[in-house]
């Protein structure tokens, strides 16, 4: 049974950092793309970053420049740093592997 855990959101001042963790279990790993995606109250979901399985990232516009993705393929993880939080980050974050999803962890910025 293939289970995705986010862990690492919170509330946080504008300006913070926050990193979120992706903890992956009963899938093989390394051959996946990975992402982070995030649904704000009201909004669709839309993706935040992805990574390939070689390693490479891809970051939606908004967060270019703040937020970085990594992935540890020996640990089955994948992490999104994000610093210089701005309110408009406020979402509950989602881990994404393959074509599953996580249940998501809920990040607050407060101005």
């Amino acid at each position: 049974q293939v289970q995705l855990v986010e862990s690492g959101g919170g509330l946080v001042q504008a300006g913070g950092s926050l990193r979120l963790s992706c903890a992956a279990s009963g899938i093989f790993f390394g051959i996946n793309v990975m992402g982070w995606y995030r649904q704000a109250p009201g909004k669709q979901r839309e993706m935040v970053a992805t990574i390939t399985s070689g390693g490479s990232p891809n970051y939606a516009d908004s967060v270019k420049g703040r937020f970085t993705i990594s992935r540890d393929n020996a640990k089955k993880m994948v992490y999104l740093q994000m610093n210089s939080l701005k309110p408009e980050d406020t979402a509950v974050y989602y881990c994404k592997v393959g074509v599953y999803w996580g249940k998501g962890t809920l990040v607050t910025v407060s101005s």
